[in-house]
């Protein structure tokens, strides 16, 4: 299923119900009088947080999306039914648009509700009317409109963790290998065009497409990814020994090249407390065993970790991995366990 995190579509609250010309008829009572009920209201239209991040496929073919409309009035003074609610049911961390008016809406919460358009109320039947000295009116007032409009779902996604990295730094393969996650891995640049998910001991671990120099003007994969880590708790920056062969400064480098992309997108969309280069990060240096010597591997966890000793904030922590090695995957995992219960 291909992942969908914006779409657009129209919504449209219900009509409320008319109002009758109806008359009271009684063995009796000759003179009855009016007896048109009011209509029935529109039903509103609510957006609802549900925990599917895949949520947004079901509407790729139906977009358009209407509350009930409300019940005519009745004969014997009866009021019509008042229409059923519509709600949609959004992912969270769903960022949503009125077209028209440029309101915004956010979702953060699991069951989170909100209202975004209001039924029509149901007109008048012509009991209401009634008075000295119109004893047998023939007034009726339609219902009124619900509301309705265009609006812009766009999804940002809400993770404890968020991997990022330069193209083939290892993402995916180090999602699979402590998720249950079916993440796509192959030797080719931008293997990741979507953000991959997987759970981890009920945290939740974000693989993020690969990111390029100039990503945050919109260049290669862009912006359309880097705001799905804008919202994570926290970043573990992946860098691959392959960037070696770039020479002795080759993977502080790349390291650099990514926190430069974080650094100008926050300034680009004016982020403050919460720009992504504030976020708490660890990093992981994947590929390790494509080195042969330990201590080319010693030397460039040092440089990291110098790296992060100056910096003001994050866990301050650097991992080696090699996928082919199960005690370092493990390690990997215990010690994203512990800070992940203390941090996140």
């Amino acid at each position: 299923m291909a992942f969908i995190d914006e779409i657009k579509i129209y919504g449209e609250a219900g009509t409320g119900g008319n109002g009758v010309v109806r008359w009271r008829q009684e063995k009796f009572i000759p003179k009855g009088g009016p007896a048109g009920g009011d209509g029935g209201r529109g039903g509103d239209f609510y957006v609802q947080a549900v925990r599917d991040i895949h949520i947004l496929s079901k509407y790729k073919a139906k977009k358009s999306f209407y509350a009930d409309k409300g019940e005519d009035g009745g004969n014997k003074s009866l009021h019509g039914k008042s229409g059923d609610d519509f709600i949609l049911e959004l992912p969270i961390g769903s960022i949503i648009t009125n077209l028209d008016t440029e309101e915004k809406y956010q979702l953060f919460k699991e069951g989170e509700k909100i209202l975004l358009l209001k039924g029509g109320y149901g007109g008048f039947g012509n009991e209401h009317f009634k008075s000295s000295t119109n004893t047998t009116p023939q007034d009726w007032r339609p219902g009124e409109e619900g509301e309705h409009g265009d609006f812009h779902i766009e999804l940002e996604l809400f993770a404890d963790i968020g991997l990022v990295g330069l193209p083939n730094a290892g993402k995916s393969s180090l999602l699979n290998s402590i998720t249950n996650a079916d993440a796509k891995v192959g030797d080719y640049a931008f293997t990741t065009l979507d953000p991959n998910l997987g759970d981890f001991y009920g945290y939740t671990i974000a693989d993020i497409p690969g990111l390029i120099e100039g990503a945050n003007m919109g260049k290669g994969l862009g912006v359309k990814f880097l705001r799905h880590i804008k919202r994570t708790k926290m970043i573990a920056h992946l860098v691959s020994f392959e960037n070696l062969s770039k020479g002795s400064t080759g993977m502080i480098k790349v390291y650099k090249e990514i926190r430069k992309e974080l650094e100008k997108y926050d300034k680009n969309l004016n982020l403050e407390d919460e720009g992504l280069s504030l976020k708490d990060e660890i990093i992981i240096l994947t590929k390790s065993d494509t080195v042969e010597n330990d201590k080319t591997i010693e030397r460039e966890k040092s440089k990291f970790k110098k790296i992060l000793a100056r910096s003001s904030g994050g866990s301050k922590k650097v991992f080696v991995l090699s996928l082919f090695d199960d005690d370092s995957v493990k390690n990997l995992r215990d010690e994203l366990v512990k800070i992940l219960k203390k941090k996140v």
